[in-house]
């Protein structure tokens, strides 16, 4: 059994698909009752609801478990408070293998939310627990934030410049590379960054989504204040707001690149271009993706689509 911390969430979803699909058991810990069903229909075998900052909680979630994939809470300001105590309980519960879903470049102390996962990994490295860290480049799958604009209007807007490169790797693959480090042998105390096989700006993004919408598609910049007072109504919080805005300001100037030998190296085959994610998706009907877990559309790709 695999504990899956954050399994709701859309990185949590896809890593339980992955592990099901190789029949490897699952037990989702969720935050609310509500997101039972949601883990539960990604593959999860069980659920349990609980607090990552509650002991008793965690204890839970960890009993009889050989393995855990810890995700943290999304742009959370006590994030390696929380880390140290899902680290703390996995010990306590005897935990064999501890596997951290980071982030790449976490030493970045221009992003806060990349330092506090270093942070995380320090409390990892001193722990004494058989450990691994995946560190992924930004998800291709996070234009689909915008999808509705792209799909009808042909307008993709980033708060930072367009052509900033990235890069950005295919959620799929990091699904299936972490199930390979969790279900695979001779992982231990490796450190893994996740990259994207290509360096990808906005602008060439939208190239090659206007070529699978056969329909103009344009990435422009918008002022990042514009973004904020947007997020801000739609109830983010003010720390999230700051730590985001610091994170365009890097984007702006340097992008966030990396190096795919490594994603590559684990999944035995070259790490997905993004011009064939954005037909998996944006496409989804297009005869040459045939069913398997290969070519499918992620759980969470699914929710965000639409008719065209």
């Amino acid at each position: 059994m695999i504990v899956i911390t954050g399994a709701a969430g859309k990185t949590g979803r896809a890593l339980t698909w992955a592990l099901a699909e190789r029949g490897v058991r699952v037990r989702a810990l969720v935050r609310r009752p509500e997101q039972v069903a949601v883990a539960v229909a990604a593959g999860a075998s069980e659920a349990v609801v609980g607090d990552v900052t509650e002991p008793a909680d965690l204890a839970e979630a960890l009993a009889g478990c050989e393995a855990i994939y810890h995700i943290a809470p999304n742009v959370h300001p006590d994030e390696p408070a929380i880390g140290r105590a899902v680290i703390a309980a996995a010990g306590r519960a005897g935990v064999d293998r501890f596997v951290f879903h980071s982030v790449l470049r976490p030493q970045l102390r221009a992003m806060p939310h990349h330092e506090a996962k270093a942070r995380v990994e320090e409390a990892l490295f001193e722990s004494g627990l058989a450990v691994t860290v995946l560190q992924p480049g930004p998800y291709q799958q996070n234009i689909l934030d915008a999808r509705d604009a792209i799909v009808r209007i042909g307008d993709y807007v980033v708060p930072y410049r367009v052509d900033a490169p990235f890069a950005a790797v295919d959620l799929r693959d990091v699904a299936q590379a972490a199930a390979v480090v969790l279900c695979e042998s001779g992982h231990e105390n490796a450190v893994y960054e996740l990259a994207g096989p290509e360096a990808l700006t906005p602008r060439l993004m939208a190239a090659h989504l206007a070529a699978v919408l056969d329909r103009p598609v344009t990435a422009r910049r918008i002022d990042p204040r514009e973004w904020c007072e947007n997020a801000r109504a739609g109830g983010l919080s003010g720390y999230a707001l700051d730590t985001l805005t610091a994170m365009f300001a890097f984007y702006d100037r340097h992008g966030l690149t990396g190096n795919p030998r490594t994603l590559a190296m684990l999944l035995g085959r070259a790490p997905t271009r993004f011009e064939d994610f954005a037909r998996r998706v944006f496409a989804p009907d297009d005869a040459q993706y045939a069913p398997g877990f290969q070519h499918q559309v992620l759980p969470s790709e699914r929710d965000s689509l639409g008719s065209n």
